[in-house]
């Protein structure tokens, strides 16, 4: 019963800002591709809340092993949606798109959007290459973490500035759970001090 209640909660912590999304005012009017840029960086931030629970193996249900496999996959998903945002947003506005790249852009959640993206891109690259670059595995935890935790932030603080799709008060919520969650399990792995504990 616990295990069915602990997926149904994140079942519904995951579609609620989805759902909001999908009735946004802000969606009429607006071309295919902004509307998919704009859902992609909500699953984006959703993605965000998961992919801590899978690198601990907190779901109940998943072995360690299948979890990490999941966490992986996901990982890339994640790095797809991120691209799929960008994209769709320079194909709607590339000056635009320039401006935030070059840290150019007058709005602020556009530079914490780019930050959060090459963080992002960065820890993606330092898993996929983490074998070929012979790191110890405590030096790996504290560099993918502090990339995770570069992209957490930024991407917390872009979805807040930015008045998007995403329903205020559900995007209030995933962020501070987004948060909460990735320095509950980095506490309990214990990523930074070698102390980590091994999951069930």
């Amino acid at each position: 019963m616990q295990r069915v209640l602990i997926w149904a909660a994140l079942g519904i912590v995951c579609a609620v800002p989805i759902a909001f999304a999908t009735f946004s005012p802000l969606l009429a009017w607006r071309d295919p591709v902004y509307i998919a840029a704009g859902f992609a960086g909500v699953i984006a931030m959703v993605s965000l809340l998961v992919q801590p629970l899978l690198a601990g193996g907190f779901l109940p249900g998943l072995g360690l092993n299948s979890s990490r496999k999941l966490h992986r996959l996901l990982g890339g998903l994640l790095v797809a949606a991120v691209i799929v945002h960008v994209l769709g947003l320079w194909i709607t506005s590339p000056p635009d798109m320039i401006d935030a790249l070059l840290f150019a852009s007058p709005t602020p959640f556009s530079a914490w959007g780019v930050i959060a993206m090459w963080a992002l891109f960065a820890a993606g690259l330092l898993a996929v290459f983490r074998r070929r670059m012979r790191l110890r595995p405590q030096s790996w935890r504290r560099a993918h973490t502090a990339l995770v935790g570069m992209t957490v932030l930024g991407s917390v603080v872009h979805a807040l500035l930015i008045d998007g799709t995403m329903e205020v008060i559900s995007k209030i919520g995933l962020s501070a759970l987004v948060l909460l969650v990735l320095v509950w399990v980095v506490t309990a792995l214990g990523a930074w001090t070698g102390s980590s504990r091994k999951p069930r």
